[in-house]
């Protein structure tokens, strides 16, 4: 187990989650693009977001792709970034 594994572990005993139910891939891969291609702070403001949506019933796949979409169209006349 890695330190995040361990850490996704003890915080879903804490919030009485299971750990298989958390797309950790999903969610750093969202939280990286948000980062890069929006603005950084918008990395953990957007996977909570993600948190809610999932917690009202959204696939998490689907809707990390969707935010993902959005962010890689982020206009850069609003902060957006491209990638070098």
């Amino acid at each position: 187990m890695t330190v995040l594994d361990d850490w996704v572990t003890a915080a879903c005993a804490e919030l009485g989650l299971d750990p298989a139910d958390v797309p950790v891939p999903v969610v750093l891969d969202l939280a990286r693009d948000v980062a890069h291609q929006v603005l950084r702070p918008g990395a953990p403001v957007t996977a909570y977001l993600l948190g809610i949506a999932v917690g009202r019933g959204a696939d998490p796949a689907e809707a990390a792709a969707r935010l993902t979409g959005l962010a890689g169209a982020w206009p850069v006349e609003l902060g957006g970034e491209r990638p070098q």
